[in-house]
């Protein structure tokens, strides 16, 4: 039994694909599956049902499956020692990010640790929530930055800085006059969502306490992007909400449409999130500190207040 033929079995798991998965560890297919055979052949044992599209593990299999995962873990912890004695940050990090935080976080983060780090190898992906979790678990990425608490007892979650919501108003609308507002002036409003499957739907309508959809005149809109919102808003009348982090983005006349909610105005908590067997510590600091040095202060230093749920 070798730690490649543990790799490929966890990889053909992951991708539910013998060709999936040779082509994320970079072999042919029949080399792959050769040695899954192999693995097989000396465990006596059949680890994949081959029969059914995609390939599924066995009963038996998938507990082999989860003993290589802690294996293959186990042995990363090997490169962790010998990078903290060098005092080194490289290697290679795959990092998720939910689609509400990338575009305000991420341009000021990259550059930095792009130019501080020369041997790291960042790859980042936008997902939802929910598929940046089923990744951590799968090995597929090594951590998240997304809203938090999640719940999950096989995540941590490592909290980075707590980020108001803030209510983007057409001018037409009657709370336009408002200097500031409370949820419940949103009841009425037709106000513009994000897709199914984005936290912050979620909430939005948490907030809002309605079950109001992204409708306008008979008009029913699905995207998974706020600058969407903004414009759809800005051309179509009605309400959305944003993160606090977007507001750098926009300019004096845009922003003239911003009303902040009345205190305790409500906040979600953005962290670092990780398998609970994560090793890649070093890398994870590194990226805790950069993403820190970009954080207004003010957001760093409030208080898990008012925390919207997902």
């Amino acid at each position: 039994m070798t730690l490649v033929q543990l790799e490929y079995i966890v990889a053909v798991d992951t991708y539910r694909s013998f060709v999936g998965a040779a082509e994320k560890c970079f072999v042919t297919q029949p080399t792959l599956s050769m040695q899954v055979q192999k693995l097989e052949e000396m465990l006596n044992v059949k680890i994949f049902d081959r029969s059914k599209q995609p390939v599924v593990p066995t009963e038996i299999g998938s507990q082999i499956i989860e003993q290589a995962r802690l294996v293959l873990q186990e042995s990363q912890k090997i490169k962790e020692i010998i990078n903290n004695q060098q005092q080194e940050v490289s290697g290679e990090l795959k990092v998720g990010i939910i689609p509400t935080v990338a575009p305000y976080l991420l341009p000021r983060v990259i550059s930095a640790m792009m130019a501080k780090y020369p041997d790291l190898k960042l790859l980042i992906w936008e997902y939802t929530t929910e598929d940046i979790i089923h990744h951590l678990k799968t090995g597929v990425l090594d951590c998240g930055i997304l809203a938090t608490p999640l719940g999950d007892n096989n995540i941590a979650e490592l909290p980075l800085y707590y980020e108001n919501f803030v209510t983007y108003i057409s001018k037409n609308s009657k709370l336009y006059k408002k200097k500031t507002i409370d949820s419940e002036d949103l009841e009425d409003e037709n106000i513009w969502l994000l897709n199914e499957g984005h936290c912050m739907r979620s909430q939005v309508l948490n907030i809002c306490r309605s079950t109001s959809q992204n409708r306008l005149q008979g008009l029913t809109y699905n995207t998974g992007s706020v600058e969407t919102l903004i414009r759809m808003v800005d051309m179509n009348n009605g309400a959305t909400l944003l993160p606090e982090l977007a507001l750098e983005e926009l300019n004096s006349r845009q922003l003239s449409k911003v009303r902040h909610f009345k205190s305790p105005e409500p906040v979600r908590e953005i962290s670092l999130a990780t398998h609970k067997n994560f090793i890649k510590k070093r890398m994870l600091n590194a990226l805790k500190d950069e993403i820190l040095a970009v954080i207004p202060k003010t957001m760093k230093q409030k208080k898990k207040k008012d925390i919207v749920g997902i």
